[in-house]
């Protein structure tokens, strides 16, 4: 393993969607103690397997990639020789990983980090555990810190492992205001709201405040087209909302995608219920605001924003307010923009750069085994192909390399498979859901 930060950093990303790819990617550079780092990509086949269009979008680019199931990942990482390993999933599949890997007995094992995309505002006990057992558990702000280690504490597990470190993607020019621009953007999120009413509701009043203000231009921000998935499902795309709406779409009122923050070069005012994009628009200082409409909930995520001055209606916004955020509450969430945001992997870099120097790093230990949870670890492990104790289920093994027509056609009947779950969940599901309730 690299004991000076002249030599290159081999770093293997395993992701399971297209945000936690940009997170995974974007976090590896960031914490490498070096500055040559060789990037391999794997991302984890799935529902929410990204597509060439959204690895396009998001532009992080590694120097290979491969789409692997979690059983190939855990053979690669006996086959190759990797000195960091970045697990950027779901929890579940981060506690598998972590099993798996300490059944493979390697005699020198990569440091294993992981960390979550954004926002933490649930499950915050549940994914915390699911995650215990990395070297690395990053915390993207000092309030996180506190309380991922408070979490582990509360069980009697060691909290070491947790790092205060930053969302690693957030960046960009400060906001400066431009003469005859005045662009307001709606950054919408695949499941808050889940209803197809709410979402309606958010949707009309972005038009009403486009009709309002003809000489604004407002944009809705859109997270995957119809069809793709990202981190979470989307049963009710909003481009299918719009299609529907009365009276058709404003002149000044467009849909787009594309790069965030590429989008928030050209935004005067950034409004969300919830998402991680208001962290990215706080931190370059663009106007911000956090929709109450629906109520300030924990299951609309915008309960995370008390104390930050930025809750406000459309109301309010329709008449010309722009929420002034709380400084305090701001270097707590670590998005302050005073300088500071590049020392913010400071922490994580050091403690890589500790643990790579390490001769022999023991076998992962989470806090959940088959004595701890004997109810819970078995089946979760079985969802991932593995036995009880991480090593790989009978019918689990490698097999053949599949080539020439043989692998078209695999392929073909795999983005076929995946068509039919993503209809069942955006058409079917929601159908049987309505007349469950009549």
């Amino acid at each position: 393993m690299p004991t000076s930060t002249s030599e290159a950093v081999r770093v293997a990303v395993l992701a399971d969607s297209d945000t936690r790819w940009k997170w995974g990617a974007l976090t590896a550079r960031r914490i490498a103690p070096s500055t040559s780092v060789e990037l391999s990509g794997f991302l984890l086949r799935g529902r929410a397997t990204p597509t060439a269009r959204q690895l396009a979008e998001v532009g992080v680019r590694a120097d290979d990639l491969r789409e692997v199931t979690g059983n190939d990942f855990l053979r690669a990482m006996k086959d190759e020789t990797y000195d960091v390993v970045v697990l950027a999933l779901v929890g579940g599949g981060v506690q598998a990983m972590l099993h798996g890997l300490a059944a493979l007995g390697l005699e020198r094992r990569p440091v294993v980090v992981t960390g979550y995309v954004g926002v933490v505002y649930e499950k915050l006990s549940d994914g915390l555990l699911l995650r215990h057992g990395a070297d690395v558990v990053l915390a993207n702000s000092r309030h996180d810190a506190e309380r991922f280690r408070a979490v582990y504490e509360g069980v009697g597990a060691d909290a070491c492992a947790v790092t205060e470190a930053a969302l690693p993607f957030l960046g960009g020019a400060p906001y400066r205001a431009e003469d005859g621009r005045d662009t307001v953007v709606f950054a919408v999120q695949p499941s808050v709201p889940e209803s197809r009413a709410d979402r309606t509701y958010l949707l009309r009043r972005l038009v009403e405040h486009a009709r309002l203000h003809p000489d604004r231009e407002v944009l809705l921000k859109l997270r995957s087209k119809p069809g793709e998935h990202t981190t979470h499902l989307e049963e009710l795309p909003y481009q299918k909302l719009a299609d529907r709406l009365p009276g058709g779409l404003p002149a000044n009122f467009r849909l787009v995608y594309g790069h965030m923050g590429e989008v928030l070069d050209c935004t005067d005012l950034l409004v969300t219920v919830s998402s991680t994009a208001a962290l990215e628009a706080l931190h370059r200082r663009i106007p911000t605001a956090v929709l109450t409409d629906l109520g300030v909930r924990e299951a609309l995520g915008n309960h995370h924003f008390l104390g930050s001055g930025l809750l406000a209606s459309w109301d309010q916004l329709d008449g010309g307010h722009r929420p002034t955020p709380d400084a305090d509450w701001l270097s707590r969430q670590g998005v302050a923009a005073d300088g500071s945001y590049d020392s913010a992997f400071d922490e994580a870099r050091k403690r890589v750069a500790e643990l790579l120097l390490v001769p022999a790093l023991p076998a992962p230990a989470p806090y959940y085994t088959p004595a701890t949870a004997p109810g819970y670890l078995p089946a979760l492990l079985a969802r991932h192909h593995l036995a009880p104790d991480g090593t790989p289920l009978a019918g689990a093994g490698p097999k053949a390399e599949v080539t020439g027509v043989r692998r078209v056609m695999r392929d073909a009947v795999r983005e076929v498979a995946r068509g039919a779950y993503r209809h069942g969940v955006q058409r079917v599901a929601p159908v049987i859901r309505r007349m469950g309730e009549l």
